[in-house]
């Protein structure tokens, strides 16, 4: 393909897209295939002559489409949205053209210099303490990872090291296996289970702390862990606190829990993958309060900012905490202007040593939404959810399990756990909408997230309709 081809190609891909997105909603939200239906529609070996590309478009109708979960039908109300919009389509189209593997500031200046800026465009959105912010001068930074559960690992790792060289410092004959097997980090009961993975991965003990009635981490509750920890000669070192659990999208309280790390010198990490985004709505960004006992603090763009995946936005305090944990220069990789002061070389912040050229799909988002219509964004699906909530408590049938703070609504049948399980399934069998369920303490319950960028209430009403349909033909059958 030339660059002449590539322009006609180009804009045909273009038109499909934008005729798959305006159409998304007259396709079934969840596929009708089942596990392998890929493998016999399409050859065993790659060809050995080349394909045209009307071919190749022509079979991805056929073929993928059959097998896709349209994320972006108005009726997918599934896990959490993830973010979709046509800046971002646009920038990732100039991310590939690009092509540059960011992993220092002289493999492509602009890569990491933009991404420095726009972390903080959107720490400055959330008002995130100065502290957090690279500025010109400051001490610490935000980075761009692939996802939240990244984001916690990475953080844990730093941590993990943080801890073993003060201790070793104030005791060298402390070897690190010593200090390793003593370890222990904290994380609610309501946590997701990528904190868990993190701890596995990183080699150290990982504490579930019983969450209160409203499914949140409490001071007590942390305190009396750590003092029965401490008494067996265990180290207390890390402390994840959740802001929006995957569950039923409750807050740990952050300031309880914040002041109880700074005294115990343990380092904490905030996960707000999903609720982040609401941070920069002035009404909801009380729900950060506390941010300023954090050392990392990390939000998911990718779900609820109309960033395409992926973007995950993590901030630390200090920059060093990460780049101690992470550094090897190798000579391949080493520049003139790395010990300048004035850039940073992100492969010290991250897993991974490559790095695409993200940060130019929140440059085209934030540019062209501006703050105000991300706001709006934000405040219409939390309408909208407040709206279903509003449509449940008025049949007596249900109940609403957990507060509806943003998008998500926790909800079930007042009766037993089977008898919203067979709800959930003539619910995702129909397929015309589409959940996930989640258990809060004993009870099976049904999540309804807004999720995406084009629902309207005229789909949360029919969706209700649907669903109070289905509850009477299962309690009909219960019944019978």
């Amino acid at each position: 393909m030339n660059s002449s081809e590539f322009r006609m190609r180009g804009k045909e891909m273009v038109d499909f897209v934008a005729d798959y997105l305006e159409g998304i909603e007259g396709r079934q939200v969840y596929p009708d295939v089942e596990p392998g239906y890929l493998r016999p529609l399409i050859p065993t070996t790659a060809p050995e002559e080349p394909d045209t590309f009307e071919d190749i478009l022509n079979d991805v109708e056929k073929i993928i489409m059959p097998g896709v979960t349209h994320w972006h039908n108005p009726y997918f109300f599934a896990y959490f949205p993830t973010a979709n919009s046509y800046p971002a389509l646009l920038a990732d189209i100039l991310c590939g053209a690009i092509g540059c593997i960011g992993f220092s500031w002289a493999a492509s200046p602009a890569c990491t210099e933009l991404e420095t800026v726009m972390m903080d465009w959107l720490g400055k959105m959330l008002k995130l303490p100065e502290a957090f912010l690279a500025g010109q001068v400051g001490e610490g930074g935000g980075v761009i990872q692939g996802s939240a559960s990244e984001a916690t690992l990475v953080a844990l790792l730093a941590a993990r090291t943080k801890v073993v060289r003060r201790l070793q410092a104030a005791s060298p004959g402390l070897t690190q296996g010593a200090i390793m097997e003593k370890l222990v980090a904290y994380s609610s009961d309501q946590a997701h289970s990528s904190v868990e993975r993190a701890g596995l991965i990183g080699g150290v003990k990982i504490k579930a702390i019983p969450s209160d009635g409203k499914f949140a981490m409490r001071a007590s509750a942390l305190q009396e862990a750590l003092e029965r920890d401490k008494a067996e000669g265990l180290i207390p070192f890390f402390v994840v606190a959740t802001l929006g659990t995957t569950s039923c999208c409750s807050f740990d309280n952050l300031l309880e829990v914040g002041p109880i790390c700074t005294k115990e010198d343990m380092w904490l990490h905030i996960d707000a993958a999903y609720a982040g985004s609401s941070f920069i709505c002035p009404e909801f960004r009380h729900l950060l309060n506390g941010v300023e006992f954090a050392d990392s603090f990390n939000f998911n763009p990718h779900k609820w900012l109309l960033v395409n995946f992926d973007c995950s936005a993590m901030w630390v305090k200090k920059r060093t905490d990460l780049i101690g944990a992470f550094k090897l220069d190798p000579l391949y990789l080493k520049h003139g202007h790395q010990d300048s002061g004035l850039i940073t070389d992100y492969r010290h912040w991250q897993l991974p040593l490559g790095r695409r050229f993200r940060s130019l799909k929140m440059w085209f988002v934030f540019r062209m939404y501006g703050v105000k219509g991300l706001q709006a964004y934000i405040r219409k699906h939390v309408r909208l959810a407040h709206e279903f909530e509003h449509l449940v408590l008025q049949d007596p049938r249900f109940e609403i399990c957990a507060e509806v703070t943003l998008g998500l609504v926790c909800f079930r049948l007042k009766g037993s756990n089977k008898l919203n399980e067979d709800l959930l399934e003539r619910i995702n069998s129909a397929k015309k909408i589409h959940l996930v369920p989640c258990h809060l303490r004993d009870k099976f319950v049904l999540r309804l997230a807004i999720c995406a960028r084009t629902v309207e209430s005229a789909h949360v009403q029919r969706s209700w309709e649907h669903i109070r349909q289905l509850a009477t033909d299962v309690l009909r059958a219960e019944k019978d």
